[in-house]
Order: C-alpha cells, then sequence, then structure tokens
C-alpha cells in the first residue's frame, strides 16, 4: 500500500526539482536564431532597437516578478540571454545620467509608473524576487525623464480580509 504513494511523491519530486532547474537556466543559448528565442518563449511582450542589433524583451510585469532579455546581433543570432530584475540589472543604471528611455530599454516595461505628492517626477516600479521575498525597486525620474534617486523595499501582499 505504501509503495504507490512513495512512487507519487517521486514523481512528485522530481517534476519540481525539473522545472525550478529549467526556470534557472537559459533555454536558448548564444548563436540560436531568433526563431529559436520565439519557438521557445514565444511573441516578446517586446522589441528594442539596439545599436548592435534588437533586444526581445519578455518581461512578466506588471503581476510577475521575472523580465528576460534576449540580445539578437545584426544576423538575429543570440549573443546574451539574462534575467535582468536583480540587483545587477538594476545597478547598471546610472543615477544623473540614465533615462527613462534607458531604463525601459535594460529593464523592460515597469510594474507602474506612479506620482506622489514629495516627488514631482514619474516613479517607474518594477517588482522582482530577491531569493524568497517579494521586492519592489524604484526609479525617481526627474521632470527630464532622467533618473535622480532609486530606492527598493520589501512588497507585502494585500489580502482579502487587510483593512
Amino acid at each position: 500500500m505504501l509503495k504507490p504513494v512513495f512512487s507519487f511523491i517521486t514523481v512528485a519530486l522530481f517534476m519540481t526539482f525539473a522545472l525550478v532547474s529549467g526556470c534557472a537556466v537559459p533555454s536558448v543559448q548564444p548563436g540560436a536564431s531568433r526563431e529559436d528565442v520565439v519557438s521557445r518563449y514565444g511573441t516578446p511582450s517586446r522589441v528594442v532597437a539596439l545599436a548592435t542589433g534588437s533586444r526581445l524583451q519578455y518581461s512578466r510585469q506588471p503581476a510577475g516578478q521575472s523580465a528576460v532579455m534576449v540580445d539578437l546581433n545584426a544576423a538575429g543570432r543570440v549573443t546574451s540571454v539574462r534575467e535582468v530584475l536583480n540587483p545587477a540589472g538594476f545597478s547598471a543604471l546610472v543615477v544623473g545620467q540614465s533615462t527613462r528611455e534607458d531604463t525601459e530599454r535594460a529593464l523592460g516595461r515597469p510594474a507602474s509608473v506612479d506620482r506622489v505628492g514629495a516627488w514631482s517626477g514619474d516613479i517607474l516600479t518594477y517588482r522582482w524576487r530577491d531569493h524568497d521575498q517579494d521586492m519592489l525597486f524604484w526609479f525617481y525620474l526627474d521632470a527630464g525623464q532622467v533618473v535622480q534617486r532609486t530606492a527598493q523595499g520589501m512588497e507585502f501582499p494585500v489580502r482579502p480580509n487587510d483593512n
């Protein structure tokens, strides 16, 4: 009687491991064609022109916490595949220099664009995950759409009975 339960648990654990490890490793490698990328990832959420080719953005914003960028050279071949909603991706943008366009080209569209009374410009909000913690990262833009400040904080989900 225990054998079927053990088999089910073993299969469930194996499937969980396979799914988790599959998410951690890009499924396309440098040199793959644009068609290979689209067949594996689907239609990109946005395509951005780069000086050396183009970038296929696969963003799960606003509800998700992931944004994968696939850079292609002029011949349409993959040069890099990377997750960008992480400290390295955020730190690639420079306060006082990076623009809204730079930010969206590097990270994809934000989860939301907000305004608050204490800041006169737009605030780009990105949802991301740091290990097991849901996080938010903010880019504060001035009137010229240049990043003037950044901040991050934990995201706490709103539950139905919260008042």
